[in-house]
């Protein structure tokens, strides 16, 4: 078992860059991933989030580039670096400098940020480009970077990657680098569209698993409230008012959601601050900044944030809704319970939400423990049937059952009611020529008379009642 990062055959200068950072002993996948580099071997790392693969790939990266004299030359990086958020490119460049003692030129590319300012390092060659894939291709479609000579090409998120539909984005990267190059691909779980990239790019890797997939890590305290979704605002409001939520995220489904519990949380009282995709780059930088140095105590995040935000000391970790994919359950509570600490994750679960609660349980191979009751609009208690049963449907699953035609009256009427002179026969329109009857002689008793232009207009009059219905109105 390896106890030190001087076990791993690093050099001195990392050595003590890393003494200064005040790391110690390496993680299980920095254990595991960091030889197999150091002898230029590909590598397939499946590890979840908060393990430290930042440095399992960074610190062979920054040995290599150690080895090699003089600058990069203009237009080309040594190193590339690709993260599905800015917030993880973000998280990745801070992490790179520590290891490094900041002996390090590296270039952030990234959407929602000055590109004249990106193309400007660039010019000049850098060690390292740390990138989102679509800003990246822009610029090497534009001929501000060339990959001809990058040795290092990391895949950070592969999983996450492959969701947001980057994947042809990286393989059009990969391949405008030379076959020499060193790949290190990692992903939180395995599955077939993973496994058959990590064939197209990775040559005879070494693969490593530091943790099973889907599983949380072990010292997040997890618990569900169930509440009603209107009384969810209470029970979060009373959960902040315990002195023991020092730093907290709160998770929401949607942008817009997350804006409403900010919002909502000011109103009640707690300084909070929001993030996600709708936000621009310096906003979000604003937000996590004032949440890592403390200004803040609260941060409410989309999925965005789920991976690629390592904020020291996350107390808490407050579901406010439970995610559409089980699987960014175990990304959320991830944030907490870092680098061997503990947190609580706690998850507020309404009625309607109960599907996807048993969609997490199956995914993390436990029943978590559940406290409270479900209440209604009023107060009232209510079971899990009843919410579900009183929960909006959304639009998209709302239904028009349309008729397949309009025959007849409304009402059932008597055979003599149909009758001209009976009790439903009109009286004869005084603007008009008198022709017998009141209605047409091809308009039959109990039948529609379609005119062209109702008919465009997705309408249709009875002939006996005159009267107009709009399909789907």
């Amino acid at each position: 078992m390896i106890t030190s990062f001087t076990e791993l055959g690093l050099a001195p200068e990392l050595i003590a860059a890393l003494d200064a950072a005040g790391f110690t002993v390496p993680t299980p996948i920095q254990a595991k991933a960091i030889p197999p580099q150091l002898e230029k071997r590909d590598i397939m790392g499946i590890a979840q989030t908060g393990s430290g693969k930042t440095a399992a790939f960074g610190l062979p990266i920054l040995a290599g580039i150690l080895e090699l004299k003089g600058r990069p030359n203009p237009l080309t990086t040594r190193a590339l670096i690709l993260a599905p958020t800015r917030e993880l490119a973000v998280q990745i460049d801070e992490v790179l400098h520590k290891l490094s003692g900041k002996k390090l030129s590296t270039v952030l590319v990234l959407g929602g940020m000055s590109r004249a300012g990106q193309v400007q390092k660039i010019a000049r060659g850098v060690d390292v480009v740390i990138a989102t894939p679509g800003r990246l291709k822009d610029l090497i479609d534009d001929g501000k970077l060339r990959l001809n000579e990058t040795r290092w090409l990391v895949l950070d998120e592969a999983d996450r990657m492959l969701d947001m539909g980057f994947i042809g984005a990286v393989k059009a990267i990969a391949a405008g680098i030379g076959p020499r190059r060193q790949t290190a691909m990692f992903s939180a779980t395995m599955a077939p569209e993973i496994a058959a990239l990590a064939a197209g790019l990775l040559r005879d890797p070494v693969r490593i698993e530091a943790d099973p997939p889907a599983q949380t890590a072990g010292k997040v305290e997890q618990q569900v409230i169930l509440s009603g979704t209107k009384e969810k605002r209470g029970v979060l409001n009373g959960l902040l008012k315990d002195p023991d939520l020092k730093r907290v995220i709160i998770f929401s489904r949607t942008k817009h959601g997350a804006d409403r519990v900010a919002k909502n949380l000011e109103i009640d009282g707690h300084e909070a601050a929001a993030i996600h995709g709708n936000k621009s780059q310096n906003a979000r930088q604003a937000a996590l900044k004032g949440f890592s140095s403390g200004q803040v105590r609260i941060l409410v995040a989309t999925d965005i944030a789920a991976r690629g935000i390592d904020v020291p000391d996350i107390t808490h970790v407050i579901n406010y809704e439970l995610p559409d994919d089980a699987e960014n359950y175990v990304h959320r509570i991830g944030r907490t319970a870092r680098n061997g600490a503990s947190g609580i994750a706690i998850t507020l679960v309404s009625g309607e939400e109960r599907s996807k609660l048993r969609d997490v349980e199956r995914l993390i191979r436990r029943t978590l423990p559940v406290t409270g009751e479900l209440k209604g609009a009023g107060g009232q208690p209510i079971s899990a049937e009843d919410a579900v049963s009183r929960a909006p449907v959304p639009r998209h699953e709302r239904r028009i059952d349309r008729p397949k035609h309009f025959s007849g009256a409304a009402k059932a009427r008597p055979a003599d009611a149909r009758k001209p002179g009976g009790a439903d026969a009109r009286a004869p329109d005084p603007r008009k020529p008198a022709t017998g009857d009141a209605r047409p002689a091809a308009a039959k008793p109990g039948k529609p008379r379609w005119d062209k232009k109702q008919k465009e207009a997705g309408r249709v009059r009875r002939a006996d009642t005159d009267k107009a219905v709009r399909f789907g109105g």
